[in-house]
């Protein structure tokens, strides 16, 4: 198959941002199959072209994927309105591509954001090419629940929303509530596949492990016992978890735990000021940092903290790209809202689970991680197994092949 696929955040794992669809197209490569890769210069992102950008774009070879790179620069520090700009943009000059590639057989567009799916309308609708559209968060019903009530954006999105499912021949959500948000809007389920966010068991078994201490000496001891956050820093993430946390344990005098916050994001100079306020010495903040780099620092850490913002939405409708790097380097998993991943955590024995918003619970669960190595190590050995049997990513990119080849159909005579 020749494969036009649209992800306006791609990226390699040289940059910070997730890249799940960089492990999907080489895994599409690899089976054989052409990918053209239609993306967006993004602050977190590399996508691994390096040349000038020719009027705004710019064009090359990746690992055996071909990319079309727009010049945008896009941030999540920028302004709503700027955002919205930008998703436009990409959104506008994605149909021109669409229009224009000559040869491909199937059109592959992922979210966020929801505007994706703009280029695979118009090409099934226009060029009537096969489109299969892969959904990560659901919108409006997300934005909604975080507080957006502008009606006509929430109506435009849910118009949007429904036109991309209608459209699309097959569609592809990460979690279980996605699958079913899907199906409520008249989807037929045998034409919604689940495919989570998965585990990168390659990458993370070439790494070596890390201590924070070596790459963080002035806030964290060689003996530290270090959780770490590696995401967006923004309000769905719901970070003052991570803060309050903190406080609890410096009120109980553990010095030895410590709490650190990789990324970047709108929240984040807010929280530094916040953790300074209150005279924290044992959280620290670090900037985004390539993915090979995170990887390590993972490994080497005591556990991985999957921290959201306590909106229901979240609890069945999110798959994090970090609670999945957790479970590849074989770290316990602390997580903060119940649903899908929690249970998960609790069925496989892999972490701890604790109540939204109950920071003497999450401190609770820091220390029995540090006054029990062991037991946290068997529990590390049990994420790592979980991620190996049901997410290692290789996998989840032949169900994504399967869903693909799906759409196209059998080759015509």
């Amino acid at each position: 198959m020749k494969i036009l696929y649209f992800h306006q955040y791609f990226g390699t794992p040289e940059g910070a941002g997730g890249t799940r669809s960089y492990e999907v197209a080489r895994s599409l490569v690899s089976g054989g199959h052409q990918v053209t890769m239609v993306c967006a210069s993004a602050d977190r992102s590399a996508t691994g072209l390096a040349g000038a950008f020719a009027g705004g774009r710019r064009r090359g070879k990746v690992d055996g994927i071909d990319v079309i790179e727009f010049e945008l620069g896009y941030s999540n520090r920028d302004p709503v309105l700027t955002r919205a700009y930008k998703f436009l943009r990409f959104a506008l000059q994605s149909v021109w591509v669409a229009l224009s590639e000559r040869d491909y057989d199937v059109v592959f567009a992922t979210s966020t954001p929801l505007t994706a799916g703009i280029p695979g309308i118009v090409a099934k609708v226009l060029r009537r090419k096969p489109f299969v559209f892969e959904v990560r968060d659901l919108w409006p019903e997300l934005p909604k629940a975080m507080g957006m009530r502008n009606p006509l954006l929430l109506a435009s999105m849910a118009v949007l929303e429904r036109t991309s499912y209608a459209a699309a021949d097959r569609v592809i959500g990460l979690a279980p509530g996605i699958v079913d948000g899907i199906a409520r809007t008249g989807k037929a389920r045998e034409h919604i596949a689940l495919v989570p966010n998965g585990c990168d068991m390659g990458l993370f078994s070439e790494v070596e492990p890390v201590h924070p201490h070596k790459h963080f000496p002035a806030q964290i001891a060689a003996g530290d016992f270090a959780a770490i956050f590696a995401g967006a820093h923004g309000r769905a993430n719901g970070l003052d978890a991570a803060i309050n946390a903190a406080a609890a344990l410096a009120r109980r005098g553990r010095d030895d735990i410590k709490i650190l916050l990789i990324g970047r994001g709108s929240e984040k100079d807010r929280l530094q000021a916040r953790s300074v306020e209150l005279g924290l010495t044992n959280i620290a903040f670090s900037d985004a940092l390539p993915k090979i780099t995170v990887a390590g620092l993972i490994k080497g850490s005591g556990a991985g903290l999957q921290l959201l913002a306590d909106i229901p939405a979240f609890y069945e409708g999110t798959s994090p790209n970090k609670f999945f790097d957790y479970l590849a380097a074989g770290r316990p998993v602390l997580i903060n809202y119940p649903g899908w991943l929690a249970r998960l955590v609790s069925k496989h024995g892999c972490g701890i689970a604790v109540p939204p918003e109950d920071p003497e619970s999450l401190a609770n669960a820091l220390m029995r991680l540090a006054d029990d190595r062991a037991m946290a190590e068997r529990m590390g050995v049990a994420a790592a197994e979980l991620g190996r049997r049901q997410f290692d990513r290789a996998k989840l990119a032949r169900l994504v092949e399967g869903t693909l080849v799906q759409a196209v159909g059998p080759p015509r005579n």
